[in-house]
């Protein structure tokens, strides 16, 4: 475990948005170092609890945009709560849609990209000493997602893709977006298979390709996104 403060919770929450995009690979590694996990469903769960945590919150994917507040009343609360959270700098990782609320809570523009990134592919890392994103220069990554963001404004940018030039940024030690999926975890792979049929098909994408590159693949990433988690736990933990 972790050598954490006293005052450090043992708790992650983690806010969700759809059943099967969960912690995935990440969560044995929270559990392994001391930690215990607490799921919130947006949109069923009050959320005000999870954004108030003062240990590390989570906001996990999903196929909603966050400019679809109209329809999906729910996510205007959880940016105004997040917003409050990021003024506090309270430790927040955000992925994928997650990333995309925390690239919007800072003032920055989320728009549908030219075209959907599914699939996996290695990063373009950006060239800092202290890049928590470092381990993954040679790791493909999982990507699946249509929207995308420009960077906010003091953020640092961390990686890139061939597609779309933000994929990841910090602000702080505390504040971590990615846009990829550092959480999956290959023996749940086909559930996201199944459960975005239609997104894949509509998209054109060959899903026993996909489904041989996540075999492929996703074992490597567990490895990686382990060290890469903890890195960032010591971070905000000594922060």
């Amino acid at each position: 475990m972790l050598s954490t403060s006293t005052d450090f919770p043992d708790t992650i929450y983690a806010v969700q948005h759809l059943a099967f995009e969960d912690l995935g690979a990440l969560e044995d590694v929270f559990y392994q170092l001391g930690f215990r996990v607490r799921y919130f469903e947006a949109g069923v769960d009050d959320l005000t609890k999870a954004f108030q945590h003062k240990g590390l919150l989570i906001i996990l994917g999903g196929p909603l945009g966050v400019y679809e507040s109209n329809d999906y009343t729910f996510l205007q609360k959880e940016i105004d709560l997040l917003k409050v959270r990021l003024k506090q700098n309270l430790p927040t990782l955000g992925i994928c849609l997650g990333a995309q609320l925390i690239a919007h809570a800072l003032g920055a523009k989320v728009y549908a990209g030219d075209q959907k990134e599914i699939g996996w592919s290695t990063l373009n890392i950006s060239n800092r000493t202290d890049n928590l994103l470092s381990a993954l220069s040679n790791t493909p990554v999982l990507h699946w997602h249509g929207d995308t963001f420009d960077l906010p404004e003091h953020a640092e940018l961390l990686a890139s893709s061939a597609l779309y030039p933000h994929q990841a940024f910090s602000i702080g030690k505390n504040i971590l977006a990615l846009q990829f999926h550092l959480e999956v975890a290959g023996e749940s792979l086909e559930k996201w298979l199944i459960g975005h049929t239609c997104e894949l098909r509509q998209a054109n994408i060959n899903i026993s390709a996909l489904r041989s590159d996540n075999l492929r693949y996703a074992s490597a990433l567990e490895q990686v996104s382990g060290k890469i988690i903890q890195q960032y736990l010591k971070q905000i933990i000594e922060n």
